[in-house]
């Protein structure tokens, strides 16, 4: 009987939410921050991805001074200079590998504290898989802000 109250109670609740004036728009309003981050995540559009995933780290121009990186044992890098640091090419497949994780080692280049985002990319949808793409998106945005 008390199992049978309980349950009539919560029931007329949730009816409560959504048959009450207002009572729908509580129930599925999202804050603007909760869609825009949504948003963000749910992209794959390069600059969108370099946003969600790399500003806090590398900063919002991608030069190493997000506001996490003070917080982290080593300096995020410069992502404006990978070209220059390649005899001016920008290394297309070892930031792809070293962005996806699937670099064979990078321990010589410094730390590995920069998460691996390559699976993180791949399991963003339940139904389709965009890993690949948010990938390559990502990686011609990195190309995009390189110094001229």
């Amino acid at each position: 009987m008390r199992n049978q109250l309980a349950a009539r109670a919560v029931l007329l609740f949730v009816l409560g939410l959504f048959l009450l004036p207002g009572g729908r728009a509580i129930a599925q309003t999202k804050s603007p921050a909760q869609k825009q981050y949504e948003e963000l995540i749910f992209s794959v559009r390069g600059p969108d991805l370099f946003r969600a995933h790399c500003a806090p780290c590398h900063g919002s121009e991608g030069k190493g001074n997000g506001p996490a990186a003070s917080a982290l044992k080593t300096r995020p890098a410069d992502l404006t200079v990978l070209a220059k640091n390649n005899g001016g090419k920008f290394p297309t497949e070892r930031i792809q590998k070293f962005i996806s994780g699937d670099a064979p080692s990078m321990l010589s280049h410094g730390s590995r504290e920069m998460p691996v985002w390559g699976p993180i990319f791949h399991q963003v949808e339940e139904d389709q898989d965009f890993g690949n793409v948010r990938l390559q998106n990502l990686v011609k945005y990195l190309m995009s802000i390189q110094q001229k």
